[in-house]
């Protein structure tokens, strides 16, 4: 599973940087146009603010998952998350978990 995680994380941050590079060699990188157009319509709106609560539960939930499951290097989903989103920070946590599952346990 480590490794469907880890492919994953990487088609995760492919896909949305080419969508969003295409975007921001139109329009620039001004934060309201992006803004802007992420609520453009209804649609828009509603894809928007599914993931940004979707994004908002997973960062909650892996803290507490992280902090319960020895998971080491959390922190990394942050920027995952704010940088390219939700796509690379969900498996990329998912790989880092599977990683201390992994390890052998020592007495």
């Amino acid at each position: 599973m480590r490794l469907i995680y880890l492919a994953l994380a990487i088609i995760g941050t492919l896909v949305p940087w080419f969508l969003f590079a295409d975007w921001f060699a139109g329009f620039g990188l001004a934060p309201q146009g992006f803004i802007a157009a992420a609520f453009a319509n209804s649609v828009a709106s509603a894809f928007t603010a599914d993931v940004m609560i979707s994004s908002l539960a997973f960062l909650l939930w892996s803290f507490l998952d992280a902090r319960q499951m020895g998971v080491r290097h959390w922190w990394v989903v942050l920027p995952a998350n704010f940088l390219v989103g939700l796509s690379l920070a969900l498996p990329l946590y998912l790989w880092l978990r599977e990683g201390e599952r992994d390890k052998p346990v020592s007495a």
